[in-house]
C-alpha cells in the first residue's frame, strides 16, 4: 500500500541501513579453504611467518643497497658543498648540471624499491627536494615540465591553451613560456630558502644538513624509455637555469651507460656533468636472498626442489626480479596454509607440539595418510603399527617426537650443507655447482653422494694444496661454529682437532729417505743395457712399490678429513622427503606456482574463444561436440572460421562465410534471398571481430595480396 496512488507519481525508497558487509582477509582465506575448522589457527601462522619474511626482506635490501645508496648521498652533498664554494666554475662550467647514472639492471620491477628508498633518505638527510618521474607520464614537454613541478612545489599546475600549443614547438619557440615556468620555480625555491634561513629559526634535519642552498633533485626512474627529444628540451631549458637553481639529475638505467650518449648528442651530453654508479647484480642479490630465507631453519616453512626450480628458472630466463621472487614465496606460503590442513604444524617447533596435542582425530586420521608417516610406520613392530593406526594418544606423542627429529633434521642439514659447498664451489668445472643453491636443489633431489659428480668432486678435494685445504676446513669451522644444533658441536669439536694436526704438520718437517732406503730401490737395479723381460719386470717391481707406499702424515690426515666430511654430508643431507612428516612444512604443488606466475595468455585466449561457454555460462553457446554455436559471440565465429584457411586468408570469402553463420543463428530460412546476404550491420560486426583478432595477434595484413591477411598462429588451442 506504500506505493498505492489516485495520481501518478515517482516513489523512492532509501537504501536499508544495512550496508553490504566487505570480507576481511581472514573471510578470504577461509573460502574454499580446506578443512575450514582450524583455517583461523592457519591464518595466523601464515600471517604472522610471512610478516617475519617481508620484514626480514626489507632489512636485507637496505643493507644491499646500502652502498650504492651512501655513495649517492655523498655525491649529492659533494655537488652542493662544491656550489657554494669558489671552486665551483673550476670543477664544473658553469651551465653544468650535476648528473648521477645509476646502473640498475635489467631487473626492472626491482627498481621503483630501490628509487623510493632513494628518495626517501635524500630528502631526511639531503634536500627535501626531490621529483621522481617516469616516461609514461612525461610523452611530451609540457607533461614533463608540469610533473616535476607539481611533485617539487606540492602545488597544483596548470598549463593553459596558450602554453598547450606552444608546447609542441622547437625548443627555441618554447623558450619564452618554459621560461616563466622554470621563473616560476626559481621564486618558489629563493621563498623557501629564505624562509629556512630566517634567523630564530631552527631547521629541520631534513633540510639538507644545514645546506643554505640544497639541490633540486630529478630522479629519472626509466631512461631508456623517455622520449629524446622531450629529455634533450628539457636538459637544455634546465641548463640555462642552473645559477639561479642548483638542479640536480639522477638517470635510472636498466641497460648500459652507454644509453646516454645514443639518447643525447653532444651538444647536450657536454651540459651534464656525469658520474657513474653500478648497483649489485640481481645474481648476487638473489643469492643473498636463497641465503638468509631459504637456507635457514629461522623458518619452518620451506620449499621442494621442483618449487625452487620453477621460481629460480622464472628469475633466470623471465625478468631478473628479486621482489617477483619473493612474491612467489609469498604465493607458496600462502598456498601452502590454504591447502594443507596439517599445516598448523608449520611453526616453531615449541609451538608445534602444542598443537599437536589439540589435533582432531580427522587431522589425525590425514596424519595416517601421509606418505611419509606411512613408510615411517612401515618400519616400525606389528604391536607399534596397531597403535600409531587406532590410538590417538599414542599417535599424538610420536607426532610431538616426529616434529621435534624434524626441526633437528634442518638445523643440521643446512650447516652441512654449508660446508660441502664450501669445499666445492671452487673446483674446477664446479661438478657440484658454483653457486649453493643449485647444490641444494641437487639434495633436494636424491642422495647427493650416490652422485657421480659428489664423487669426481671429492677425488677434486684431494688434489688440493694442504694451504688451500686448511683455509676450506678453517672456513668450515666457522659454519660450524655457528649452528646451533649439539650434533653440529661435537663435529666442530672433531674438525678442530683435524684443523690443529694440519697445522702441526708444518712444525714437523718430514725426514728425507735414508741411503739405504734409496739404494734398494728398483730404480737402481735397472740396468743400461736389459731385455724386455726384465724390464717388465722391473716396472711392475716399482708399481707394488708405489701401491705398498706407506701414505704420508698429510696424505692420511686429509683422507681423515674428507671422511669425516663424507659422514656429514650421508648423515645430514638426505632429501626431505626421507624425513618424516616433510609434508607440513613442505610446500610441493609446483604446477600451481607455474601456473600463477608463469602465465600463458595464447592458450588462455584460445581456450576461450574455443570454448565460450565456460567464460560466459550461456546455455544457448553449450555444445556437445566442442564446436562453436552460432549464437557464440562474432570474434569466436570469426577466429573459428580463420582456422579453416590456411596462411593467407581471403576477407572477402571470410566476410560471406561469416555472414552464412550469422543468418543461421538469426533463424533466417536458408531458402531465401537474403540468407547469407552480407548488410551494412554484419559488415561492421566483421570489422571489428577482424581489429580484434588482429590487435590480438592472430592476423596481420600483408602485402602480398591487397584483400588477403597473413595468419600467424596454427593449432585450434
Amino acid at each position: 500500500m506504500s506505493t498505492s496512488s489516485v495520481s501518478k507519481g515517482c516513489f523512492v525508497f532509501k537504501p536499508s541501513a544495512k550496508k553490504k558487509k566487505t570480507l576481511s582477509l581472514e573471510d578470504h582465506f577461509s573460502h574454499g579453504c580446506e578443512a575450514a575448522d582450524n583455517s583461523d589457527l592457519r591464518f595466523k601462522l601464515c600471517q604472522d611467518l610471512w610478516d617475519k619474511i617481508k620484514t626480514n626482506t626489507e632489512v636485507l635490501q637496505d643493507e644491499l643497497n646500502r652502498n650504492i645508496l651512501d655513495s649517492l648521498l655523498n655525491f649529492t652533498r659533494k655537488c652542493s658543498s662544491t656550489r657554494l664554494h669558489s671552486d665551483w666554475a673550476s670543477q664544473m662550467r658553469a651551465s653544468e648540471i650535476p648528473t648521477a647514472a645509476l646502473v640498475l639492471g635489467v631487473n626492472v620491477p626491482d627498481h621503483d624499491m630501490t628509487f623510493q628508498s632513494l628518495s626517501e633518505l635524500l630528502q631526511q638527510s639531503v634536500t627535501p627536494h626531490v621529483a621522481s618521474v617516469q616516461a609514461k607520464e612525461c610523452g611530451a614537454l609540457k607533461h614533463l615540465m608540469k610533473r616535476v613541478l607539481e611533485r617539487l612545489m606540492d602545488t597544483v599546475v596548470s598549463v593553459d591553451d596558450e602554453e598547450e600549443e606552444e608546447a609542441e614547438l622547437t625548443s627555441a619557440q618554447l623558450h619564452k613560456s618554459v621560461h616563466c615556468s622554470l621563473s616560476t620555480l626559481c621564486d618558489w625555491y629563493n621563498t623557501k630558502t629564505k624562509k629556512s634561513g630566517t634567523p630564530g629559526k631552527k631547521r629541520s634535519s631534513s633540510d639538507g644538513d644545514d645546506l643554505p642552498q640544497p639541490p633540486v633533485v630529478i630522479i629519472f626512474k626509466d631512461l631508456e624509455a623517455f622520449n629524446p627529444r622531450v629529455l634533450q628540451d628539457f636538459i637544455l631549458i634546465c641548463s640555462r637555469y642552473i645559477e639561479r637553481l642548483p638542479l640536480m639529475f639522477i638517470f635510472g638505467i636498466a641497460t648500459s651507460p652507454s644509453t646516454i650518449q645514443h639518447m643525447l648528442p653532444h651538444s647536450v651530453s657536454s651540459l651534464l656533468c656525469i658520474e657513474l654508479f653500478q648497483s649489485l647484480s640481481c645474481t648476487q642479490h638473489l643469492a643473498t636472498v636463497i641465503d638468509k630465507l631459504i637456507l635457514t631453519s629461522q623458518f619452518p616453512f620451506k620449499l621442494n626442489g621442483k618449487v625452487m626450480q620453477v621460481l629460480i628458472s622464472i628469475f633466470l630466463y623471465h625478468d631478473f626480479s628479486v621482489r617477483n621472487f619473493i612474491k612467489g614465496i609469498q604465493l607458496a606460503l600462502l598456498e601452502h596454509f590454504h591447502s594443507q590442513p596439517l599445516s598448523v604444524l608449520c611453526c616453531k617447533k615449541k609451538e608445534a607440539q602444542l598443537n599437536v596435542m589439540q589435533l582432531s582425530h580427522l587431522d589425525l586420521e590425514r596424519i595416517r595418510h601421509l606418505l611419509s608417516f606411512k613408510r615411517y610406520a612401515e618400519k616400525q613392530e606389528a604391536q607399534e603399527q596397531v597403535n600409531l593406526f587406532t590410538d590417538d594418544a599414542h599417535l599424538k606423542e610420536v607426532c610431538q617426537r616426529l616434529i621435534k627429529d624434524l626441526h633437528k633434521y634442518h638445523k643440521c642439514y643446512y650447516p652441512v650443507l654449508r660446508c660441502l659447498h664450501t669445499l666445492t664451489s671452487s673446483l674446477p668445472r664446479y661438478p657440484l655447482g658454483k653457486q649453493i643453491r643449485e647444490l641444494h636443489l641437487i639434495c633436494l633431489e636424491k642422495n647427493v653422494w650416490e652422485n657421480e659428480d659428489y664423487q669426481s668432486a671429492m677425488k677434486l678435494v684431494k688434489m688440493l694444496a694442504k694451504d688451500e685445504l686448511i683455509a676450506l676446513l678453517q672456513k668450515c669451522v666457522e659454519i660450524l661454529q655457528a649452528a646451533k644444533a649439539k650434533k653440529m658441536k661435537s663435529a666442530l669439536v672433531q674438525l678442530e682437532d683435524m684443523l690443529a694436526k694440519f697445522k702441526q704438520l708444518d712444525i714437523t718437517a718430514e725426514p728425507p729417505p735414508s741411503v739405504e732406503e734409496s739404494l734398494t730401490s728398483p730404480v737402481k737395479h735397472l740396468q743400461k743395457k736389459t731385455d724386455l723381460f726384465q724390464l717388465q719386470k722391473t716396472l711392475l717391481e716399482m708399481n707394488e712399490t708405489r701401491r705398498s707406499k706407506k701414505l704420508s702424515p698429510f696424505e692420511a690426515l686429509r683422507n681423515e678429513a674428507l671422511e669425516f666430511i663424507d659422514s656429514l654430508v650421508k648423515s645430514h643431507l638426505s632429501p626431505p622427503e626421507s624425513q618424516t612428516l616433510y609434508e607440513v612444512c613442505y610446500y610441493t604443488s609446483s604446477a600451481t606456482v607455474r601456473r600463477h606466475l608463469n602465465a600463458t595468455p595464447r592458450t588462455s585466449i584460445q581456450a576461450a574463444l574455443n570454448s565460450p561457454y565456460y567464460y560466459l555460462q550461456n546455455e544457448s553457446l553449450k555444445t556437445e561436440d566442442g564446436t562453436v554455436s552460432n549464437a557464440a559471440p562474432d570474434i569466436c565465429i570469426a577466429y573459428k572460421l580463420h582456422l579453416e584457411c590456411g596462411r593467407l586468408i581471403n576477407l572477402y570469402d571470410w566476410l560471406e562465410a561469416y555472414a552464412t553463420v550469422v543468418s543461421a543463428a538469426e533463424g533466417n530460412n536458408p531458402d531465401s534471398d537474403n540468407y547469407g546476404k552480407v548488410d551494412e550491420v554484419k559488415h561492421a560486426r566483421f570489422i571489428r571481430a577482424v581489429s580484434e583478432l588482429e590487435f590480438l595477434g592472430f592476423i596481420k595484413s600483408t602485402k602480398q595480396k591487397t584483400d588477403h591477411v597473413a595468419r600467424l598462429t596454427w593449432g585450434g588451442c
